[in-house]
């Protein structure tokens, strides 16, 4: 049975490897290895982090960033989640999603802002069913390890019940 639970250090061994698998297939973003735990928990929102439990092992993880510090954009933030490959199929990014969506709204956040690489057709059909829709599209934003230009599509959701 699966559970989702606020994201603790004690699971930052098998977040961080998730990170990094997610790294690897070259489809989930720029980075080129995971950070350090200190560096991730400094930059995601205490409040809004979740794995995804099965027993003891963690099948995923969602994190918030801040999209910005000046005031105007307290309720803007970016989303991340990440899918071990066992638990690719079985619901865990949607029930991920969910957590964040619950959290961020409690917290009066209005707006939840992703950016996909195109090639990511899971990520982006899991984020259109959840209400994300997709304001446009950075052309060749970045380049990749191997010097090749990439895209980034760039999605929100904006809840229904604040602001």
């Amino acid at each position: 049975m699966m559970a989702i639970t606020p994201m603790l250090p004690a699971h930052a061994d098998a977040v961080l490897e998730i990170y990094q698998q997610g790294i690897d297939t070259g489809n989930a973003t720029f980075e080129t290895a995971a950070p350090s735990w200190a560096d991730f928990d400094a930059g995601h929102l205490p409040g809004h982090r979740f794995v995804a439990l099965d027993g003891d092992q963690v099948l995923g993880w969602a994190a918030c960033s801040p999209t910005s510090r000046r005031a105007v954009y307290a309720g803007v933030v970016s989303e991340s989640v990440y899918v071990h490959p066992d638990g690719r199929g079985r619901g865990v990014g949607r029930a991920l999603l969910n957590g964040l969506i619950a959290s961020t709204e409690a917290a009066g956040i209005w707006t939840l802002r992703a950016g996909i690489f195109p090639e990511n057709t899971a990520s982006l059909g899991l984020h259109e069913k959840m209400g994300f829709r997709v304001v446009g599209v950075t052309e060749r934003i970045g380049q990749f390890r191997d010097g090749r230009w990439r895209d980034v599509v760039q999605l929100e959701r904006r809840s229904s019940v604040v602001g």
